[in-house]
This record gives C-alpha cells, sequence and structure tokens, in this order.
C-alpha cells in the first residue's frame, strides 16, 4: 500500500480533509500511514455500503407504510406500524453512521494537526493507547447513548409519529388494513375541528392543569403544617405520629385507591352507612362523591392529599433542621412570634429548598394515573363520553389509556402524549438546569 507524503507545515489539510470525506478512513491510510485505523473505519462504510437496499427498502416503507393487498392473507399483508418502526430504526442507524463518518473525519484532522505539531505521525499500534486517552470518553460513553437512541429516542419518534397516521379502529388497524400519513389532520380534530372532540380535549386538559395545581399546592400545604406541628409540639411520642402520618404514603397507591372506592360508593360504602347509622343522613338520601362530577373532583384531590402530604412532610421536616437555632433566637429576643417566624424564617428557606421538587411534584401529578384511574376510573359520566370516552374526573393520562384501550383511537392518543410533552419538557428543563450537577459540571 502507497501512502502519500504530507507536509508539516498545514499545507496538507484540505488533501486528509477531501480524501476523508471521499470515504472512511481514506485520509488516515494515504496521508497519516494509520492502516489499522484507516481499515477499521473503511470497514464501518463497506457494511453500511452493503446493506444500503436494505436500508433503501425500509425507508420507502416508513414513507408509503405499506399497500394494501386485500387478496393476500392477512398475516401475508404489509404491517405499517411494523414498516414504521423499521423505518425509524434504519434512520437511527444512518445518524450513527453519519455521526462515526463525521468523527473519522475529525480524527484524521486532528492527527494530522498533532503531526503539525510534533512533526510525528501516529503510529498503528497507538490505536490502543488513543482509545484509552484521547477517545476514553467516547468509547466509554457509546453504549449509554446506544441505549438511550434506540431504547428512549426511537420510542418517543415513534409515538410522535403516530400523530400524523389515521392509526384507529375500525378502518386503519393493520394488518387486516393499512395506515396512512394524514399530516395535521388529528391536531386541527382535536383543536378545533371536530366540536364534540375539541370540546372533551378542552374540558380534559383544563381539569388536567387543575387537578395538577391543587394535588401539589395541597399535599405541600398539608405536610408542611404536619411538619411544624411535629416540630413544634412538646410531647414525647413524636416518632409515633411520625409513623402514623407516614402509613398513606407507604401503602401501594393501587390499595389505597381501591380501598376509599368502596368506602365512598354512594349506595353501599361506609361513609354513607355510618353516617346513615348516626343520624347525619336519612336512609333514602345517600351523598354521590364519586357520582357528582363536581364532588368526586373534590374528592380526588381529598383523598391525594391523604396519600400525599406524608412525603412533603419528610422532606420539610428534613430541610428544617438545616435552619440554625440562632435564626430564631434573635428572632425571639426581638419580640417576634411563632407565627412571625414561620412566615419570614421557615417558610422563604423552605420554599427555597424544595421549589424544584413542587415544580416536579406537578409535574408528576399531571401523569398521576393511579390517583385517578384507580379510585373513580374516571367517572362520572357526562355528555361526550360515549364518543370520546373521557368522563368526568379523567385526566390527559387516563384518557390516553381509555382511547388506546377502549377506542383503539391510537392516533389521537398519541396527539395527546405529544402535547403533554410540549407541556411537560419545560418544568423538566428547568429543573435540570437547578441541579448542581448542570450548574457545577464542565460542559
Amino acid at each position: 500500500m502507497i501512502a502519500a507524503s504530507i507536509s508539516q507545515d498545514g499545507s496538507s489539510k484540505k488533501k486528509i480533509l477531501i480524501s476523508s470525506l471521499l470515504f472512511m478512513g481514506l485520509g488516515h491510510v494515504l496521508y497519516l500511514k494509520q492502516y489499522v485505523k484507516g481499515i477499521l473505519y473503511a470497514l464501518i462504510e463497506v457494511l453500511f455500503l452493503l446493506f444500503t437496499p436494505t436500508v433503501y427498502k425500509k425507508i420507502v416503507g416508513l414513507i408509503t407504510l405499506g399497500d394494501p393487498h386485500p387478496e393476500l392473507p392477512i398475516k401475508q399483508r404489509d404491517h405499517s406500524m411494523f414498516m414504521m418502526i423499521d423505518g425509524i430504526l434504519i434512520l437511527a442507524v444512518v445518524f450513527i453512521f453519519i455521526l462515526l463518518y463525521y468523527l473519522s473525519v475529525q480524527n484524521a484532522l486532528s492527527d494530522y494537526k498533532d503531526y503539525c505539531a510534533t512533526g510525528i505521525k501516529a503510529k498503528n499500534k497507538n490505536i490502543f493507547a488513543e482509545l484509552g486517552n484521547k477517545s476514553f470518553p467516547i468509547v466509554g460513553l457509546m453504549p449509554m447513548i446506544l441505549l438511550v437512541l434506540f431504547f428512549v429516542v426511537v420510542p418517543l419518534i415513534f409515538s410522535a409519529c403516530v400523530a400524523f397516521t389515521n392509526y384507529s379502529a375500525p378502518k386503519n388497524i393493520p394488518p387486516n388494513n393499512t395506515v396512512d400519513w394524514v399530516g395535521l389532520d388529528n391536531f386541527r380534530a382535536l383543536f378545533g375541528g371536530d366540536a364534540t372532540w375539541s370540546g372533551a380535549l378542552g374540558r380534559v386538559a383544563t381539569w388536567t392543569l387543575v387537578w395538577a395545581f391543587f394535588a401539589t399546592l395541597t399535599c405541600y400545604a398539608g405536610g408542611m403544617i404536619m411538619a411544624v406541628i411535629l416540630q413544634e409540639s412538646k410531647i414525647k411520642i413524636k416518632p409515633f405520629f411520625r409513623s402514623i402520618f407516614i402509613l398513606p404514603y407507604a401503602v401501594p397507591t393501587v390499595v389505597s385507591m381501591l380501598v376509599w372506592q368502596n368506602l365512598l360508593n354512594g349506595s353501599f360504602g361506609t361513609v354513607n352507612r355510618s353516617l346513615i347509622a348516626l343520624g347525619f343522613l336519612d336512609k333514602s338520601t345517600v351523598i354521590p362523591w364519586l357520582s357528582d362530577v363536581t364532588l368526586a373532583r373534590f374528592v380526588v384531590i381529598l383523598i391525594n392529599l391523604w396519600a400525599g402530604f406524608p412525603y412533603f412532610m419528610l422532606l420539610t421536616m428534613g430541610t428544617m433542621t438545616s435552619i440554625s437555632n440562632e435564626q430564631y433566637e434573635a428572632a425571639g429576643m426581638d419580640g417576634c412570634t411563632k407565627t412571625q417566624a414561620f412566615r419570614y424564617i421557615t417558610l422563604p428557606q423552605v420554599l427555597y429548598q424544595t421549589m424544584p421538587l413542587i415544580i416536579m411534584s406537578f409535574t408528576y401529578n399531571i401523569n398521576n394515573f393511579g390517583a385517578i384511574f384507580f379510585l373513580t376510573g374516571g367517572n362520572p359520566i357526562v355528555a361526550d363520553s360515549t364518543i370520546t370516552s373521557a368522563r368526568g374526573t379523567d385526566i390527559m393520562v387516563t384518557w390516553i389509556y381509555k382511547l388506546t384501550i377502549t377506542l383503539l383511537k391510537y392516533n389521537y392518543a398519541s396527539v395527546l402524549a405529544v402535547c403533554i410533552f410540549v407541556v411537560l419538557a419545560p418544568f423538566a428543563i428547568y429543573n435540570f438546569r437547578r441541579t448542581k450537577s448542570y450548574k457545577e459540571g464542565e460542559l
């Protein structure tokens, strides 16, 4: 193999760049005499070129999502969803290939730069030393990057792509029928094109935000109040009360919610029967705890407070221990009452420490499936429930579940998932930017 000569004054940079762009590893072989590294890069491109027909076929399948063949048995027909996921996976492979191509060009230029500075060309045996030193961060992170790409990014892209198709029952469920790209038609239908669906979306989205706000506010306020009471009380059995209060948080949510569902049943629930036995209700009168929309929404917030305040109670108590007693002593010497000490000392410092967790709790409650589904099942039924399956206490995530399981409206469910992502992504980014690892890390 003949290697072309290069100059040490940097004038050969263009030759190395052009050769590296023409074929992976060509610059390493022709000019840098790094035969092992150049051949490895070249093999990557050769393998990619060998699979080019498959890549082309999968990308075409992603674009067309298959053709209907009613004359064929069902198992032999095109499955649009499989073709979509295969196409997205192939695009991920193409992205990795382009990334490796870019890295090969940058590596050739970097090695040439080192040669210009030292006058010594890297030898083939130094490739392993380079992997252990200069390229170690890339090599070490590559498995994690691949896992994130194929198990996080690809499923997210697939879910988002479904929002731009007509993947729904009864006409477009593969493999019996194919699925087609419909652009923004689903978004138009949900955001004003269809009065029934857009009305259901507005109602559910509004209730989701109201639910998330009050579920977070009540749990945080309740936890803080209990933490202050336990902190300031003089009783000797405070650990006992802390253990009692933590029980609702320790019990699995599904168990707690199903128990409360039975307790609050309007016909034979223990709560109504106890009120009747105590004389607060007539035998012919029952309180519709879970069958009236307004009352059911109030009840789910109240039960969520019972189940969720212990977390914030422990969080607040832990934060309060970091506040110096000297601040309270100085405030007491100035005539500050306990209420004023809480308002001007405890509350500001606790809020400062826990604000990211409050925001995280808000985002969690937007997707708090169990608190709604296992307590009310989304009930009670409202006017458009028959068509949309969205009931009185359904939030976005429970509605998505019903759209996929009950109505098989995967396209509309995907639109809702995209909307949730658009709402929650800013909160997630904000929380990440608030962490010390982001502020103190070298980016």
